[in-house]
Parts: structure tokens; sequence; C-alpha cells
């Protein structure tokens, strides 16, 4: 599955609809939520039963096409499904009970209610919110796809206008030569990350570099009379600066992963739980500024599509112990070069990203006296003796377990 993004370029009445039609799912999707609330013993199928009922009653629901209403009462049983899981996986913390949404920013179609034209530059949607016809800007050519592979359609709302995504299916893989090579990386905040070949990434900051700009924004926000047309125009701008740090840490991220994999057969990367990460007041602005997880998800995303390994190991004890000989040298956060009795001094980043590595392959199986050893030689850099084509076949299962694999 794909996910090719237009913007729309419409006439105000026009956007004045589509806030209609959000408006209406996200209704539809809280009355769903208290339904199953009320009534136990509720499925999926009943919520979907239930949005026809709701159009009878409510005539403004009714004027939304029957493919989104239903969309929309999956988004709902999306979340109960969610909490399901979690329970029976015994998650730590907060299981993630599904709430009511307040401010939803999209709208979903299936297969009906919209309609391209023959050169596919513009869309017409049919069903009756009159939301009329809107031309499609962007960089992508759909004339590669039929119609038929267009699984959903989506409007989205954004703070620098609205938006069209088409969901295509299609096999995202590709075959690429293997490169004989493996790589361990420890992520940080002095640098992005640190791999197990000594290279190091600059962290980009991007939100640390623009919070001069968005305090003041902010400041200029808070100056304005409630409800006040000047406040939602300083809403707007700051909404807009939000947005554009947003795209600048996902731009980032899908090209540092995609370099990563494609350039190795073998990636591992730290499991970490970020959201426990960021309970330290001291260090969850520049833990959220690095976006560790969205550079999580590309890796496993492009280790699917490319044919490469991704591997999550746990993140215990991976700086303290020597990746040389394995015996635990114990330091403090401020102390940043490893020092072992076996001889070795490395960079305490770069003995953690060997750590990694050297999980990874014992994960995959890769490690021991017969199958595989690792050594570092003379110029401190580390080589592995495997055999990759069948690492690559048995670590497709590593892959598979990913909680994104169709992220677009």
């Amino acid at each position: 599955m794909i996910v090719y993004e237009f913007k729309l370029k419409g006439k105000d009445w026009q956007y004045k609809a589509v806030d209609e039609a959000i408006r209406t799912s996200q209704f539809i999707r809280n009355k769903c939520l208290r339904y199953w609330m009320d009534n136990k013993g509720t499925d999926k199928y009943d919520l979907n039963k239930y949005t026809t009922r709701l159009a009878k009653e409510f005539s403004f629901v009714n004027e939304l096409n029957s493919t989104a209403r239903q969309a929309s009462s999956e988004r709902c049983w999306s979340g109960i499904a969610r909490f399901f899981d979690n329970c029976k996986k015994k998650i730590k913390g907060k299981k993630g009970f599904p709430r009511f949404k307040k401010n939803q920013r999209s709208v979903e179609y299936k297969k009906s209610g919209w309609k391209l034209s023959p050169d596919k530059k513009t869309i017409t949607f049919t069903d009756k919110k009159g939301m009329g016809i809107f031309k499609l800007v962007g960089t992508y050519d759909l004339h590669f796809y039929p119609v038929d592979q267009i699984q959903r359609v989506r409007l989205v709302k954004r703070a620098d206008g609205y938006y069209c995504q088409f969901c295509i299916s299609v096999d995202i893989k590709q075959t690429l030569e293997p490169t004989g090579k493996t790589l361990g990386l420890d992520v940080g905040l002095a640098h992005f990350y640190t791999d197990s070949n000594g290279e190091k990434v600059d962290n980009p900051r991007y939100l640390r570099k623009s919070e001069r700009q968005l305090k003041r924004l902010q400041g200029l926000v808070s100056k304005k009379v409630k409800g006040s047309n000047n406040r939602k125009k300083a809403i707007n701008r700051l909404g807009r600066k939000h947005l554009q740090v947003s795209r600048q840490r996902k731009d980032f991220a899908v090209k540092l992963a995609r370099c990563v994999v494609m350039s190795n057969d073998i990636v591992a990367y730290e499991d970490l739980k970020v959201r426990n990460m960021v309970k330290n007041r001291h260090l969850a602005k520049s833990i959220s500024d690095a976006s560790w997880s969205q550079f999580r998800e590309w890796l496993q995303y492009f280790a699917i599509k490319f044919g490469r390994v991704a591997v999550p190991v746990p993140p215990h004890y991976t700086s303290q112990n020597c990746s040389n000989c394995g015996e635990t040298v114990r330091k403090s956060l401020s102390v940043r070069t490893h020092i072992c009795k076996c001889g070795v001094i490395l960079d305490r980043d770069e003995n953690a990203a060997r750590n990694i590595l050297i999980k990874a392959l014992q994960i995959l199986g890769y490690i021991s006296n017969t199958v595989g050893h690792t050594e570092i030689n003379a110029c401190g850099e580390m080589t592995l003796y495997l055999n990759l084509e069948t690492v690559l076949k048995q670590g497709r299962s590593v892959n598979q377990e990913s909680p994104r694999h169709s992220v677009a």
C-alpha cells in the first residue's frame, strides 16, 4: 500500500463543505464509540449497521456517503481493537482506552463517493455534502495506477490548506543486490545516531532552531481577543510554523532511513520506550525533537520494501558492556569514553552501537563458535563473518513483527 498526496484547490464554499464532512465523520465516530460503551458485546459489524440507523435519524449524516460512514465506524473500531490487543499483551501502564474525538481533521471515502477526471487532474465528490470539483496539485502521476487499485480517498485538513490522499494497493517490494554490510545504530541527543563503524550523524534540532519564532507567534496568539478573526489568523500562522517543523523532521527521517537501509543488509537499533523516556522533564523536549520513533518506523518500512532486515534489540547494558570481551564496565552518563581491561578504548556511543549489532546477530542466531563471530581489527572496525543470504531469508520474520508495515 502506498499513499499519494495532492493539495486541493477550490473555493471557500467548497472548503466549508469539506469541514462539514469532517465534522460529520467525527460525529459518527463518537456516536459509535458511545454505542459500544453502552452495549456489551458490540463488534465491528454492529457498528457498521449502527451507521445506517444514524443516517435515518440525522439528515446531515445521511448527506455523507455510505462508505464514508462505514470508514468512520471502522476508525472507531480500530481504536477499540488496539485497546483489546494492549490488554491481551498485558502492556504496562495505560492500555489506550478509546476516547471521544474533539478535533478530527480528516474524512475517508472508500470506492464510492468520488470520481477522478479522465486526465486525473481533478476529483469530484458526489455525495450530498456538495463539495463539488477540486483541482489536484502535486508531483505524483496517478496514470500509472488503474482506478480499481485506489482503495481509499482521504480528505485531510492542515494549517496550510486541504489535501487529498489516495491509498493505492500496490506491491512496494523491490529487490536489491546484497551489500555484505551490517550496521548497529545507537541514537542519542548530542548526535542523532552513532553507528557501529564510528560514524556520527548530527542531530538537526529543528524545534530548537525554530523555538524563538514559535514563542513569538504563540505570544501574538495570546494577545488576540478570543473568538476574533485576528486570533484565528494568528493561530493559523502558529500552526503553519509547527507544520513546517513536523515536515522537516519527516523529511530528515525518510532520507536518512532510506540511505541506511539501502546501504546495509542488516540494520540493528535499540527498542527504546520513548513514551517512558519523555517523562524526564529535563530531556523531554530534546527527545521529542529528535523524533526517534519516526526514524524507527521508516527503518522498518524501507527494510520491508527493499528486502533488508531491521532488528530491534533490548537496550539494556548496551553502553555498560564491552563490545570486545563482554565485560561490564560501569560508567555514568557523563563518561563519554569506554575503557576496558582488555585494551579496547572506544567512544561510548560507538561501543553501544557495536553491542546493539552483536545482540541483533544473536537474535538472528548468527553469533556462535561455528556459524559466526566478531573481530575488531587494528583500525577499530568490526568484521563479521556471516552467510548473509541465509541471514536475509531468516531475518524477514523479524520485519513482519513491525507494528506498522504499510507506512507510506
